[in-house]
C-alpha cells in the first residue's frame, strides 16, 4: 500500500491489529494471563522503570487491550489510548490525572444522569469541585472558570436528549485560559463525531454502548490528543513533575504528545485498578469492526422514527437534532453531517400514565436502562431511573412525566414504526 492514511472503515477492521505471531490467527486472541514472563532481570526492571514498552501484569497492560487502544486512538485521530473497566472508570481516571484535592472543573448541565451524580457526589471525596454550565450559552462556562479550574467536560451529543454541544466554541474558551477540554464522545462516536477536530484535547468512551455495540460487555476508553502542552505547567503535577514512583522521571517529558495517556495508565490504572478484561476488549473490538455500518444504520433509522412521531396525535414534543425543526439542527449540520446518532427523547400528551403503558405494551422495543445496542430500547425516566425525585428535579433533569428515551436499534424502521404505534394506540 502506498503512505495514503486508510480511510475510517478500513481503520474500524485493521487499526491495531495483525496475525498473531505465534499461531497465525487473524483475529485478535484473548490473552486471558493474568501475568506475562519477563526474559531476565534487566528486561523486568527496564519495564517496571518505563524505559521500555512491554507486558507486566494484565491490570497494566495487556496485549488484546493494545489492540483495542490503538484501534480507538485510530479512529478519533488520537496519539495514544487507554482501555479501562466502563465509561464511569474513564472519566475518573482522566480527572484523576488532572486535579489534585481542591481543584474544581466546569461541566456541561446536559450530561448522562450518572456523570451528573459522579460529579456531584463521588468526587467530593477527593476534594474535587464542579461548577455547572449552560450548555447552549458557551460564555457560562468562561463564567465559571476559576484559578484552581483545571479542565471544562462536555458530552459532543448530550444523552438523552441529542442535544449537540458546540466543542469549537468551549475550545476556544479552554485554550483562552490554558485547561484541557475533555469530551466524552460514546454517543456520536468516532464515526459521526471528531472531537479532535474541532479542538479538544481528551476523548472518553464508555465503549458499552455503541462502540462494542451489543449490549454484551462493559468498557471504557480514555484517547490522549496529544494537543495539551503539560510540560512545565506546574499546575498538572503529574505530568509535568518529578514522578518519585518512577525515580523522578518527569512523565511529559518523557513520553512528549502522549504522556496524559501514559499518566492515566502507570499513575491512575496501575494503582486504582479499574482493569478492563481482554475478553471484554475481545468483545468490543469485534463490535468496533461493523462500527460504521451500524452508526450509519443507527442514524438513518432514528431520523425516520423520530419524523414519524413529530406527527403522531400522541405525542406533544420530539428532540432529536435530525429534524430541521430541532433547535440544534443547525449545529447538527456542522458537527454531524452524516447523522445525528440513535437517541432521542420525546414527550407524551398524557403525561407520566401515557408513559409507564406505553413501555408496557411494547413488543419489539426492549424496556431497559442501556443505549447503543443493536436492538432498539426504551426507557421512562420518571417511573425508573428519576423516580425517586420530586417532579421539579425530574422536570430540571429533562426527565419529567411525559418524557420517554428511545435508542434506535438496527431492525427494519417499519417495524419499529408499528410497534410504537400499536403500543400507543393500545
Amino acid at each position: 500500500m502506498s503512505d495514503r492514511l486508510p480511510g475510517f472503515n478500513t481503520l474500524a477492521i485493521h487499526a491495531g491489529a495483525a496475525p498473531d505471531a505465534a499461531t497465525g490467527a487473524r483475529a485478535t486472541p484473548i490473552y486471558q494471563t493474568t501475568s506475562f514472563v519477563f526474559d531476565d532481570v534487566d528486561h523486568a526492571a527496564s519495564l517496571f522503570g518505563l524505559q521500555a514498552f512491554g507486558n507486566i501484569y494484565t491490570r497494566i497492560t495487556n496485549p488484546t487491550n493494545a489492540v483495542l487502544e490503538e484501534r480507538i486512538a485510530a479512529l478519533e485521530g488520537g496519539t495514544a489510548a487507554l482501555a479501562v473497566a466502563s465509561g464511569h472508570a474513564a472519566e475518573f481516571l482522566t480527572m484523576h490525572a488532572l486535579m489534585q484535592p481542591g481543584d474544581e472543573f466546569v461541566a456541561s448541565n446536559k450530561l448522562y444522569g450518572g456523570s451528573i451524580n459522579q460529579f456531584n457526589h463521588s468526587y467530593k471525596n477527593f476534594g474535587w469541585s464542579v461548577a455547572w454550565a449552560d450548555n447552549d450559552d458557551p460564555a457560562s462556562f468562561e463564567a465559571a472558570i476559576t484559578p484552581r479550574t483545571k479542565a471544562i467536560f462536555c458530552e459532543s451529543i448530550a444523552n438523552p436528549g441529542g442535544v449537540i454541544t458546540d466543542i469549537a466554541a468551549l475550545s476556544q474558551i479552554a485554550k483562552k485560559h490554558n485547561i484541557p477540554l475533555v469530551v466524552d464522545n460514546t454517543m456520536a462516536t468516532p464515526y459521526l463525531i471528531r472531537p479532535f477536530e474541532h479542538g479538544a484535547d481528551i476523548v472518553v468512551h464508555s465503549a458499552t454502548k455503541f462502540l462494542g455495540g451489543h449490549g454484551n460487555s462493559i468498557g471504557g476508553l480514555i484517547v490522549d490528543g496529544g494537543s495539551f502542552q503539560w510540560a512545565g505547567d506546574a499546575r498538572y503535577p503529574m505530568m509535568s513533575q518529578p514522578r518519585p514512583e518512577y525515580s523522578g522521571m518527569v512523565l511529559a517529558e518523557t513520553f512528549g504528545n502522549f504522556g496524559f495517556a501514559i499518566a492515566c495508565r502507570v499513575l491512575g490504572l496501575r494503582d486504582l485498578g479499574p482493569a478492563l478484561s481482554p475478553f471484554n476488549a475481545f468483545l468490543i473490538l469485534n463490535g468496533i469492526e461493523t462500527l460504521p455500518l451500524r452508526m450509519q444504520r443507527h442514524s438513518d433509522n432514528a431520523l425516520t422514527v423520530a419524523t414519524h412521531l413529530s406527527k403522531h396525535e400522541a405525542v406533544s414534543w420530539v428532540s432529536y437534532p435530525g429534524l430541521e425543526t430541532d433547535r440544534y439542527h443547525v449545529l447538527a449540520k456542522r458537527y454531524t453531517p452524516k447523522g445525528a446518532g440513535a437517541v432521542f427523547t420525546f414527550g407524551l400528551k398524557g403525561g407520566y400514565e401515557a408513559g409507564v403503558k406505553l413501555v408496557s405494551n411494547l413488543q419489539l422495543f426492549s424496556h431497559l436502562a442501556n443505549i447503543g445496542d443493536t436492538r432498539s430500547l426504551i426507557i421512562h425516566p420518571a417511573s425508573t431511573t428519576h423516580r425517586q425525585l420530586t417532579d421539579a428535579q425530574k422536570t430540571a433533569a429533562g426527565a419529567g412525566p411525559e418524557v420517554v428515551r428511545l435508542s434506535i436499534g438496527l431492525e427494519d424502521p417499519a417495524d419499529l414504526i408499528d410497534d410504537l404505534d400499536a403500543a400507543l394506540e393500545g
